[in-house]
């Protein structure tokens, strides 16, 4: 196990969630914590009696970060959201669909209703929420009811007025009768917009109001009455309870937070996808200490938002620059939607605002040495290989490389790095049809052709470009395992196709290393002690691990099946099984009639059928 002292010193004693990664940066586990310090070090202390489970994930953690939030609730819900965003392996308990309730008050009605939900849906409903306790919105919903009278049937006013009789809740002076027409649709609503004012944040008078009636019940030694009371306000306080982590259905804004001191600036950007926050990213900024934070947003904003696909329709800032209506039009066309620069004075906003130049200081104060090394192995890294292609706007890579043994099972890799970081959702592998035999230019001309031919197809049916993804998103870059050779095949293939992307080939030295790249009928050397020459090594080495994994599955795939198959009484479920325990067929001929039993799916009788199988194999091969 690493040893994280330095970094557990970092944490903060504040409340949060904390997301732990492996070595290839996959989010392994999401967890919050009333204070990140004492939960996180928690995990790297030995001999507590974690269990299995806990052990086997700790082994694995390569590294791990945290988002600081301003209370246990909005540290749940972004727990609650972040693993429903990645599922990651070791959250099992809340993989499920687990929701928080909200508060749904349905103006889109003539005589609006307050009800409990689970969900948020783009209707013509104000949503409230989430919160933590189920019981307290309730509770809630059952005062305000009371206190505004407002209904709570489901009868369709003002169509319905007059059909039936009143409910109970009229006779009992619990509501004002809408569906007789006792009252007026404009005395409702204000009694609608009280209950609304409430649930914007106005707390205070009905919980005076309580805390009176509270008092009095007390001094007139109603004890039950009072503890009722009492109960009132405590969940009115649980619902009043601030948390900005989850806004409206439908919002997709992105916050940006600015820290800086004497030398460094951090910009932390929130990222809010349909009214819940899914992720964060983190940015360090040189050469901009002259410049004022008005500045240094206009200059941020014009650089990340010109190499990103997707543009939200709010842009959250402290300090707006002074050509922000300029900026809004470049980034209205761009988006091809309306997008706002907005700078939050007060409320909700203001505080996620808040809350990201929270986090961009902590990441200033204590990781201002990693962040600049992490930017200089990506961002830095594609810089210097701009600087050696002379070109400029690189930002997806894709690189290609086949596997085969003496031309069986050809496959090929299509690995992806946006930004110098592995963009894994879009690797792609590819087992070759058409090529039969160790023929390595073959089997990249149908995998390129096959990766293109797609992609045109995919951008064909998507109308905003924006909107690109997977296959349809284009490089910037082709990196060709194999120099001269296959980068000629790559741009043949894009020449045949109409499309012009600038094609790199990885040349290698004797010993399989990467010495340079081909380039315009050239080789361009690198020096290999720089950040660029160690991202194409990264990337290169990735291609290759990629094709490698994909061929040795489909070759223990095809031996597995070849001998397993043969042996009687061998099915999916045991052949998995036997698979996972015994990662290659000589590992499982050596296994023993016990070694074999100790597994749930494999009974004694099955279990001597396959020694006996494999003693026959050996005694007819000698």
């Amino acid at each position: 196990m690493k040893d994280f002292s330095e970094e557990l010193n970092k944490l903060p004693t504040k409340p949060g969630v904390y997301i732990m990664r492996d070595e290839c940066d996959v989010i392994l586990y999401v967890g919050k914590a009333v204070n990140l310090r004492n939960r996180v070090r928690s995990y790297f202390r030995k001999n507590i009696g974690r269990g299995p489970a806990i052990d086997n994930m700790v082994e694995r953690i390569d590294h791990f970060e945290f988002i600081v939030t301003d209370s246990e609730l909005e540290a749940l819900v972004l727990e609650n959201n972040l693993i429903k965003e990645h599922s990651p392996k070791y959250n099992t308990l809340l993989k499920d669909d687990k929701t928080y309730p909200y508060i749904k008050v349905t103006t889109g009605e003539d005589y609006p209703r307050i009800l409990f939900s689970r969900t948020m849906k783009r209707d013509h409903a104000r949503y409230f929420g989430p919160y933590s306790s189920a019981q307290a919105v309730k509770d809630t919903i059952e005062l305000l009811n009371r206190i505004y009278k407002l209904r709570t049937c489901n009868r369709k006013l003002p169509q319905d007025i007059g059909l039936e009789r009143p409910c109970l809740n009229y006779h009992i002076d619990q509501c004002t009768g809408p569906c007789q027409g006792y009252v007026s649709r404009d005395e409702y609503r204000k009694q609608v917009d009280g209950a609304l004012e409430f649930l914007s944040g106005n707390y205070k008078p009905i919980i005076k109001e309580l805390e009176d009636k509270m008092d009095q019940a007390s001094e007139d030694m109603k004890f039950e009455e009072a503890a009722k009371y009492r109960d009132l306000v405590s969940s009115v306080k649980s619902v009043a309870q601030k948390q900005k982590i989850t806004g409206n259905a439908g919002d997709d804004r992105d916050v940006i937070g600015i820290c800086r001191d004497d030398e460094d600036v951090v910009i932390q950007i929130f990222f809010i996808r349909d009214g819940r926050l899914m992720g964060r990213e983190h940015y360090h900024m040189t050469d901009t200490l002259l410049g004022s934070d008005a500045e240094l947003s206009g200059d941020f904003i014009k650089r990340f938002y010109s190499g990103t696909p997707f543009i939200p329709s709010e842009i959250m800032v402290r300090n707006g620059p002074a050509d922000l209506e300029l900026i809004e039009n470049w980034l209205s066309e761009k988006g091809g939607h309306r997008v706002r620069i907005i700078i939050p004075k007060i409320g909700t906003k203001e505080k996620l605002l808040e809350m990201s130049e929270e986090n961009a200081k902590i990441i200033l104060h204590n990781d201002k040495e990693k962040i600049k090394r992490d930017e200089a192995r990506t961002l830095g890294a594609v810089k210097e290989i701009e600087t050696i292609l002379k070109t400029d706007g690189l930002v997806r890579m894709e690189a290609f490389d086949i596997s085969n043994t003496s031309g069986f099972e050809n496959v090929a890799s299509m690995v992806v790095f946006e930004n110098g970081r592995p963009k894994r959702s879009d690797y792609r592998k590819f087992k070759i049809r058409s090529v039969e035999g160790p023929n390595d230019y073959a089997c990249m001309k149908e995998a390129i052709t096959r990766r293109f031919t797609h992609g045109l197809a995919e951008r064909s049916e998507v109308s905003d470009i924006s909107e690109a993804s997977g296959f349809s998103h284009l490089p910037d870059l082709l990196l060709m395992d194999g120099g001269r050779g296959q980068g000629n095949i790559a741009l043949e293939v894009l020449d045949t196709l109409g499309l012009k992307i600038p094609v790199c080939g990885m040349v290698k030295d004797d010993r399989h290393r990467t010495r340079g790249l081909y380039f315009n009928n050239q080789e361009l050397p690198i020096d290999t002690k720089s950040e660029g020459f160690k991202l194409i090594t990264r990337i290169q080495d990735e291609a290759h691990r990629f094709a490698i994994e994909y061929h040795k599955s489909l070759r223990a795939k095809a031996q597995t099946k070849s001998i397993l198959d043969d042996i009687p009484g061998i099915g999916p479920a045991r052949k998995k099984a036997l698979m996972k325990k015994y990662v290659t067929i000589s590992d499982l001929s050596k296994a023993t009639k016990e070694d074999l039993s100790s597994l749930p799916e494999i009974p004694a009788d099955i279990a001597e059928r396959i020694c006996t199988y494999f003693e026959r194999l050996r005694s007819e091969n000698g």
